[in-house]
This record gives structure tokens, sequence and C-alpha cells, in this order.
């Protein structure tokens, strides 16, 4: 449920506009089974499988709410989750206890985000009502929404942005609090510090690179990004002051020609993290963050207990190197908040930040939609249009 000091934000934002006691409301008819997309085995796209007999989602807590799927999107996350990356973590969190009596999570529905319409309220949901339109980024460990209805707790649901549709709407959840928890939550920026800080986006033509840019624009900062030629003037026009092209020579050589950052974002890992580091501005509280981590890999080849530790050792040695030498270093990871998606609905909503989709694709063409994000390049969101099925 929502803490108080959420739960208090939440109801004075939509005072005036919603109800704030509602019971359980019963379905107009019994449901049973609904369509869905599924793995039954993890593997390659050959693995996805539609069905009409998908087990209909139960409210079991008080908070949580129904979501009848208007649209969903496909995130890089799905194409790994296909493949079993983070299997092992995902799990335990799934079955903390080990009550089920067979240890397995299929069948599994993938997918993250969701636009669509509140069907069911449990009973101490006060923010929504059967019909809202809402949005939200549903956690990892939970069936997803490639499906036509998924069950989601009251605090990591929203209101969606009156001024998008479900299609534009489903392309920003999860990318969003991915960029959000990694600038926001981890880095510390905010509306209030970030006007006139240099900041450096490594990956910007990617769903969470394309929303970053956005935000610390809107918070004021200068936006150096890094993305191919060829996404050049997408970035640009999202508000990006400089944009590098990686392809056009050594990118560590052209960064170094310009003054030092006050933060970075990276979105692409590797080999990066050994030199990026450098561009930043020493002993002044300058951050880096990245989005690629072993986290998951480690749990998966070490076990959760061994995983656990390595990642600990990893990330609290690299902490404290970079520290010594005058710079803050950082993960970050997606983490589901409906009070987050309420300040990106505002956002959304004055025009400082729009979707970018690059494909949408009816529910009938999901593995196709998989090949397109396998391929690589594309400039913004794969959406999935559910509700076009009917």
């Amino acid at each position: 449920m929502l803490s108080r000091g959420a739960a208090g934000w939440r109801a004075l934002r939509w005072a005036g506009r919603r109800p704030r006691a509602r019971g359980l409301h019963a379905s107009p008819r019994a449901w049973s089974a609904m369509p869905s997309w599924v793995i039954d085995r993890y593997g390659s796209n050959e693995v996805l499988r539609f069905t009409r007999d998908m087990v209909f989602p139960i409210i079991h807590f008080p908070n949580e709410v129904i979501i009848r799927v208007h649209a969903a999107s496909l995130n890089p996350i799905d194409l790994s989750m296909r493949s079993g990356y983070g299997a092992t973590a995902l799990n335990m969190k799934r079955d903390p206890l080990k009550l089920k009596t067979e240890e397995t999570e299929f069948p599994l529905t993938l997918g993250r985000d969701v636009s669509g319409v509140v069907m069911e309220c449990g009973l101490s949901v006060s923010y929504f009502k059967p019909g809202d339109e809402v949005w939200a980024a549903i956690p990892l460990w939970k069936q997803g929404t490639l499906s036509e209805f998924v069950v989601a707790s009251g605090n990591e649901v929203s209101f969606k942005p009156k001024c998008l549709s479900h299609i534009e709407a489903a392309a920003l959840p999860y990318v969003g609090l991915t960029a959000w928890s990694a600038l926001n939550q981890v880095g510390g920026l905010n509306k209030s510090n970030c006007s006139g800080k240099r900041v450096l986006i490594l990956g910007a033509s990617g769903g969470v690179g394309t929303f970053a840019v956005q935000l610390v624009k809107a918070w004021g900062a200068h936006v150096t990004a890094v993305c191919s030629h060829d996404a050049s003037t997408l970035v640009k026009k999202l508000g990006a002051d400089d944009v590098i092209d990686y392809k056009s020579g050594n990118l560590e050589e052209q960064l170094k020609t310009l003054p030092l950052f006050d933060f970075i974002l990276d979105n692409v890992g590797g080999s990066t993290e050994k030199w990026a580091l450098d561009l930043l501005k020493k002993w002044s509280g300058a951050t880096y963050v990245t989005l690629v981590t072993p986290f998951l890999i480690n749990m998966d080849k070490l076990g959760v207990a061994d995983g656990m530790l390595q990642t600990g050792v990893t990330v609290g040695s690299k902490t404290l190197k970079h520290l010594l030498k005058g710079v803050h270093y950082r993960w970050a990871f997606f983490m589901p908040s409906g009070p987050s998606l309420d300040e990106i609905a505002e956002l959304v909503d004055s025009g400082k930040i729009q979707p970018v989709i690059d494909e949408v694709f009816s529910f009938s063409e999901v593995p196709k939609a998989f090949l397109k994000l396998e391929g690589g390049h594309a400039r913004g969101k794969t959406v999935i249009n559910v509700i076009s099925r009917q």
C-alpha cells in the first residue's frame, strides 16, 4: 500500500476528481480465462505462444487493481527475459517462501508497459475506480501486459496523461521510470538543482535515452547526447544541445574536447565505464550512473547468495575506487512507482516530454514485434495495440 506521505500527496492531487472510498467492484461477467501471449520455456522467438486460456488475474491484496490492457510496449528487458535472464532472482521474488507445489514460473506473460482502463479495485484502493484511464509499469516478477488484463498494485498505477492516446501512453512508463530512477532517485537530479548542469547521456536514442534527454532538458540542464548519426535529428528535436556521433571517430577523444560534465547517464556499459568517469568534474559532487549492471547475471550464474555477495563486492569496490578520485559511482535499476508516474504525467501534459514511437503492431503480431526489437537500431518504442484484436 502507499505510504502515508505518498497517499496524502496523491489524494490532494486528485481531490475533487475521484471519490475517496471504494469497495470491491465486480466484473460485468464471470471471467475465467483470457487471451495472452505466453512462453512455456526460455529461448528465442519460437517460444512465444498465443493462448485464449490464460488464467484471468485475481485480486489477492486489497490495494490491487485489475486493468484492461488497451496498449502495451516492448523493452529490451522483454527480449532478455524471454531468454531466461534474471530467472533465478525473479523466481525467488515470485515465491520467496517456496509455497508453490510446482517450481515453475510458466506459462509466463512478458511485457512491462500498460495503458488501459481499470476494471476492478481492491477494498483499500481509494484513488481509482472502474472506468478510469491509467498507465503503469509492472514489476519484472509479475505476470506481464501482453494480455487482455493485468493485475497491479495501486501504488504502481497512475492516471494516464490526458493529452496521450493509449498507444502513445504505453510507450513511456517503463523507460520513464527507469530514467527517473537513475536521474532522480539515484542521481539526485531534480528541477531545483539541475539548471545549468552539464549532463552527458550515452545511448541517447534508445527508449531510456530519449526520455532522459527530455527530462533533464525540462529541468534546465545542458545536454550532450551520444548516438549514431541517423538518430541525431531525433535527439536534437528532443532537446539535446550537443549531439556526438559515436561512429564518426574515437568517442572518448571526441568527448575529451568538451568541458567536463556534472552528471553522466550510461545506457551502454561495456568498455565505456573504463573511461567515462574521467569526463566528470572532480571533487564537485559529479556523478556517474550506469543502468548496465551484473546484478541479475551474477545470481543466474552463482545462485542467490553467492550472486548477491559478488554484486555487493563489485559495486562497493567500484564506488570506493572512484570516490577516492573525487567522483560518485552509482548503479540504477527500474523501480515501479505510481507517484513517480504522476510527476511524469504532469510533465507530459505540460508538453515537456513526448513519447517516441518507432512502430505499432497489432496484438496478433507480437512475435513480429519481438523480431523488430531484436533487430536493434529502433528509434523509439515498439508498441502493441492490444485492444485492436477485437
